[in-house]
């Protein structure tokens, strides 16, 4: 008999392999439910090796999703510099919803020491940073903890965001297209984003410019404009206009290099 390790090995080389894997075909395949199954692609879409699809899964192959300690380092000054302008469009007063993520993660840092303010989110890295801050109320999103991310996901945080809007929402991206919006590595994670784009007054997608234009994933948040895109000044001026021609305001933004990796805070759950 087939141990769930070993079927789960299975899993991922059927998937890398031959592309598209469906829950009824491993099903049959292995001689086990289909709960099962879903199971199996829940524990290795956790572990960043398959993308959620309906019914099944993919490899994600080439294009692993990183860990948030993995990404943190990654276009350091880029997002740094997106952060801080981020930070300064916030003001007292406001309620404002801040996404999962490593550029997201930079603008809570640069929010410290900012008063009368409330932030909501369901990000682990986030909660951390701003925990000490005696001017900021913090409210955290409940669910399924997504351990890649380090980020709440599923029918409880969704079930919270029903009952609050927001003056400001600042959503992270895997990705980020004009035609498609923004690009995840699962299903989950996108419906949390849609249901955040709804609830904000202006919402922002966070970005810097390696990831425009780019699909390494198969789940996707139409996000409906107008929207403010905030990359880094890097960023592909065709890629820019195309982002213009589909509605969406984009603010570009010079490095910032006056800080370093050791000033943000980010600890992997267990």
């Amino acid at each position: 008999m087939t141990t769930a390790k070993a079927r789960r090995e299975e899993i991922y080389r059927l998937a890398t392999t031959a592309g598209l894997t469906s829950v009824e075909e491993l099903s049959q395949r292995f001689q086990v439910t289909a709960s099962t199954i879903r199971r199996d692609l829940a524990l290795l879409n956790e572990q960043g090796k398959l993308a959620r699809t309906y019914g099944g899964a993919l490899a994600i192959g080439a294009h692993p999703e990183a860990s948030l300690r993995q990404r943190i380092g990654e276009a350091f000054e880029e997002k740094q510099a997106i952060a801080r302008w981020a930070a300064a469009q916030v003001q007292p007063g406001e309620s404002v919803l801040l996404d999962g993520g490593s550029t997201v993660g930079a603008l809570a840092h640069a929010l410290r020491g900012h008063t009368n303010l409330t932030v909501t989110t369901p990000a682990l890295n986030t909660v951390q940073e701003l925990s000490d801050s005696p001017g900021i109320q913090v409210d955290c999103l409940g669910g399924r903890l997504r351990s890649v991310s380090q980020t709440f996901v599923g029918p409880l945080a969704e079930a919270a965001l029903e009952r609050l809007s927001f003056d400001r929402v600042f959503l992270g991206a895997d990705a980020v297209t004009a035609d498609d919006g923004i690009c995840e590595a699962d299903q989950a994670q996108t419906r949390l984003k849609e249901l955040m784009a709804r609830r904000g007054a202006n919402v922002y997608v966070l970005a810097d410019s390696s990831k425009l234009g780019q699909r390494p994933f198969h789940a996707w948040v139409r996000l409906p404009v107008p929207w403010t895109l905030v990359t880094d000044a890097a960023a592909d001026p065709q890629q820019v206009e195309l982002f213009h021609r589909a509605g969406v305001h984009v603010q570009t933004v010079p490095p910032d290099r006056t800080v370093r990796v050791d000033d943000l805070v980010v600890e992997e759950a267990s």
